[in-house]
């Protein structure tokens, strides 16, 4: 039951198993990893795909072509998918104030070629979403950066890349990534929101919508599943980052499941009932302490705990003390409009209610979240 399949469509990038732990602190305590053996021991695992940075690519091999021609030979082995691709925007030092929204006019006109660059092996590969993170798209100064003009700077280079994408027929959306802080002390389009702000503004707001991050909501202290619920009603969940986080740190990236166990329950039965049918795409790091093999341990521990989730998630929704809960609280009543179909607003205040005998009424949240408790802690 917890064993993955590319049906699953489990998604990884290579720069989370590839990651070599070295971290503000410490030097990396594990060897550059290539990204052909990735392909091949994600797909061994059952994984369906798997996502790159255009740096990514150059892990072992300097020759980008060599590189390039490696990981296509190795796609083809496995059968693995490239979902979506994206581009580094954030480690080279010309990015030290961003590259969409550098102050240099420069810095901004290669940020865009670079991504150009890798548009096109992303659609050459297949993958249908690119996603765009400003990790340095940001500020430490309010002094220091225009915001006003920052974000015009934003919104152009998403209409140019929009409008390339068009230009070239490539069947590919574009999905922002928001994140609070970290590296920057303060990053442009931290929150869902803001982001879907942006989206609205654009020449093509329909080729652009939202890659989520569990850490980057969570580490601001918002509810990830909630912020994922206005994105699927808002038709703008493209791709999803999946990992885990304790509070208010910085960006942890733990595997998934390992951080806020009863959040990851939600935001679980939100996926799979909510009606999203994207990859579950895992952005985590492996723990800086192990060794080569355990990387694998800990791919295959994000897909297990997903799995695990998902089955808790279908007992508890099938569960008739559940369905009884979740109707003696009124949840679906949700669902209906609280005016009725044609009636008037009018027929509405006519309709004249008693608070006080509204206020007697109470809602039974407290068994409705016990009985999730007690699915999830396996003791139903």
């Amino acid at each position: 039951m917890y064993t993955p399949t590319p049906e699953d469509r489990f998604t990884f990038g290579l720069w989370t198993v590839g990651w070599q732990a070295r971290d503000p602190f410490g030097d990396a305590t594990r060897a550059a990893l290539d990204p052909v053996e990735s392909v091949h021991r994600l797909a061994e695992l059952g994984a369906y795909g798997v996502t790159f940075h255009d740096d990514d690519l150059l892990a072992v091999e300097p020759d980008r072509a060599k590189a390039i021609e490696s990981f296509k030979k190795a796609l083809e082995e496995t059968g693995l998918k490239v979902p979506m691709a994206t581009t580094n925007l954030f480690t080279h030092p010309v990015f030290k104030d961003g590259g969409f929204t550098s102050n240099d006019r420069d810095v901004r006109r290669y940020a865009i070629q670079k991504v150009i660059r890798n548009l096109d092996l992303a659609a050459e590969l297949g993958a249908r979403t690119y996603v765009c993170w400003g990790g340095r798209e940001g500020a430490e100064s309010g002094a220091a950066k225009d915001v006003k003009a920052a974000l015009a700077r934003y919104k152009e280079a998403m209409d140019i890349l929009c409008q390339y994408a068009i230009d070239k027929g490539y069947q590919i959306r574009f999905a922002l990534e928001p994140k609070p802080n970290e590296p920057r002390g303060d990053i442009l389009l931290p929150t869902i929101g803001h982001a879907l702000a942006l989206i609205n503004e654009l020449e093509h707001p329909e080729m652009v919508g939202l890659n989520p991050e569990v850490g980057h909501e969570q580490m601001a202290g918002l509810n990830f599943a909630h912020g994922i619920a206005q994105a699927l009603w808002h038709g703008k969940l493209f791709h999803l980052d999946l990992n885990g986080q304790h509070g208010t740190r910085y960006d942890q990236d733990l595997i998934f499941g390992h951080g806020d166990v009863k959040d990851a329950f939600f935001l679980v039965d939100l996926l799979e009932n909510g009606g999203y049918d994207g990859p579950r795409h895992f952005d985590y790091k492996p723990l800086r302490t192990e060794d080569s093999e355990d990387v694998w341990v800990s791919a295959a521990a994000n897909m297990r705990t997903y799995l695990i989730l998902k089955a808790k998630v279908a007992a508890f929704r099938a569960d008739p003390e559940v369905q009884e809960a979740l109707a003696a609280s009124l949840v679906p009543d949700l669902s209906l409009p609280t005016l009725g179909e044609g009636e008037t607003i009018d027929q509405l205040l006519a309709d004249e209610k008693d608070p006080e005998v509204l206020a007697e009424r109470g809602f039974h949240f407290t068994k409705l979240n016990q009985l999730a408790m007690e699915h999830l802690l396996g003791v139903r």
